[in-house]
């Protein structure tokens, strides 16, 4: 059988653009900002993680372009042989003591973070214990690991002792979780996981992508948010999001950041991180430390929006952050609601199986602080009016 011959019986692409449901790889010819150009339309964006407007801020600019002027576009390899800058090294030190951890160490993507930290710690003995929703590159990073695999029911601490019960004959033990979870917007229960991975001899490890420069006083997080800073072993994060590039980094004790570094495939076989993204996601680490009030600002957008869809009479789940969940439970209404409101003039991101399970479709809307009242009032008006044409509200 021609090993192509799957590509050329998938036609549900073709089938969905030919009916209007095609909302995957849409075009964007604008800056990422709270409004966005698609198709020559501009539309509100409602669905970014930029959560406080940074990458659109002069400093984080500025910054990437010296950094471009001082050491060029790339770094012609890895870090492990000649892609090794004094930018990545001082990046390192800076996250490492923002995040109040011994030392951090630095990758090319959020992704490849994962799979390199996961891979590299859990052996052929060890067990990885994952909340279900966690995000896929958590799961990737364990698919390449040796170890097992073991998963808890949502954000349920009962289901995760039985868990932990059942894998303590395991070597190490690792608990991985968003801190923030990207589709539904609500917090791990930290402290609970914290006590239950003492009691059973397991470490802990917090996927932070969707929670920094959102949570905590300072914006260090969901660890800041609990003020379990000294309590987690791991926190990893992403600067696709708040910190405005690409990239991600793990930060941990000396020991363990080391020998990340040294066993981690996907930073030894990885070209290391352009100047410019190292650049700009320093100089964002300064801007949520220096200007509060953005941080303010976006928490004032995020208990409108959600005052404001349940009053509507929306299901938003249990989220509690800027990534607000509609929940529509049907795919082909989920699609309709996103190509109303594309209509309207909103961007939102319809959320399906196996994204999220069969029978809890939604429409992904995500809030920055840089989004006016206006615009805010115009997404919840047209959410009304798309909810009452289609019967969801």
């Amino acid at each position: 059988m021609d090993i192509f011959a799957k590509c050329y019986g998938f036609t549900r692409v073709e089938e969905a653009k030919a009916a209007g449901y095609y909302f995957m790889f849409r075009r964007i010819e604008s800056a990422q900002d709270t409004e966005v150009i698609v198709g020559g339309r501009r539309l509100i964006m409602a669905g970014s993680n930029n959560y406080l407007g940074l990458t659109n801020h002069p400093k984080v600019k500025e910054a990437a372009v010296k950094a471009i002027q001082k050491y060029g576009s790339g770094c012609a390899g890895s870090r492990v042989l000649n892609g090794n800058l004094d930018i990545h090294e001082e990046l390192e030190e800076k996250l490492a003591a923002f995040f109040r951890k011994e030392a951090a160490v630095v990758f090319a993507t959020g992704y490849q973070t994962n799979l390199g930290t996961i891979s590299a710690l859990v052996g052929r003995n060890d067990v990885a214990i994952l909340d279900k929703f966690d995000h896929a590159s958590i799961i990737d990073g364990c698919r390449l690991s040796f170890g097992e695999v073991r998963k808890f029911r949502h954000n349920d601490m009962q289901d995760l002792e039985r868990v932990l019960q059942a894998a303590s004959n395991k070597g190490g033990k690792l608990i991985i979780v968003d801190g923030v979870f990207s589709m539904e917007g609500d917090i791990a229960p930290l402290p609970e996981i914290v006590a239950l991975a003492k009691k059973y001899g397991a470490r802990v490890m917090v996927d932070d992508a969707h929670a920094i420069g959102v949570l905590g006083e300072e914006g260090r997080g969901t660890l800041e948010h609990f003020h379990m800073e000294d309590e987690v072993d791991m926190v990893m994060g992403t600067y696709s999001k708040t910190l405005a590039a690409i990239g991600g980094f793990i930060a941990a004790s000396k020991e363990v950041v080391n020998y990340i570094k040294h066993f981690g495939r996907s930073i030894i076989f990885s070209a290391s991180l352009a100047p410019a993204l190292v650049a700009a996601v320093s100089a964002a680490l300064d801007v949520i430390q220096k200007e509060p009030e953005l941080r303010e600002k976006l928490w004032y957008n995020t208990r409108k929006m959600l005052k404001g869809f349940k009053e509507l009479g929306f299901d938003t789940g249990t989220s509690e952050t800027p990534i607000i969940p509609i929940i529509i439970g049907d795919q082909m209404r989920t699609f309709e609601m996103c190509r109303l409101l594309q209509e309207y003039g909103v961007f939102v991101n319809p959320v399906i199986s196996p994204a999220v399970p069969a029978g809890r479709e939604l429409l992904r809307t995500s809030y920055m602080a840089t989004h006016t009242e206006e615009q805010l009032d115009k997404i919840l008006d047209a959410f009304e009016r798309a909810g009452r044409r289609l019967g969801v509200i």
